[in-house]
């Protein structure tokens, strides 16, 4: 099992900018697909962006293409969100997962697929 801590959560004003960032420890992730969840109160936990493996690929809801960017840092065993033209609608915890790369991967948006969770860093939008 691989353990994940977030940090970077904030108060920022709309279109300002906030990375987030999502340590790994007890495992490499270089070998592992990690994604970037969300939560709003009263919504479900919902897709934001994933990275495959080494960051072959990049995936994004469509809501923040274009603003976000997942990267990965092997060296660091982090994984980050870099989060541009920040909207009041972005409000929400924000939770770092991963799981095993294995050849055919499953649908990255699930949140059934990932089988490690961090605990999540506040992130709020001003108006």
């Amino acid at each position: 099992q691989v353990q994940l801590v977030e940090s970077g959560g904030g108060l920022v004003q709309a279109g300002g900018s906030l990375r987030l960032s999502c340590a790994a420890s007890g495992r490499t992730i270089s070998y592992y697909t990690m994604g970037w969840f969300r939560q709003s109160p009263g919504k479900e936990r919902e897709f934001v962006a994933a990275i495959t493996r080494s960051g072959g690929s990049t995936y994004y809801t469509e809501s923040v293409k274009g603003r976000f960017t997942i990267s990965g840092d092997n060296a660091k065993n982090t994984v980050y969100l870099q989060m541009a033209s920040l909207k009041p609608e972005d409000t929400a915890v924000y939770y770092c997962a991963g799981r095993p790369t294995i050849a055919t991967m499953p649908d990255l948006r699930k949140l059934y697929v990932y089988n490690n969770w961090g605990q999540g860093t506040q992130v709020t939008v001003s108006s």
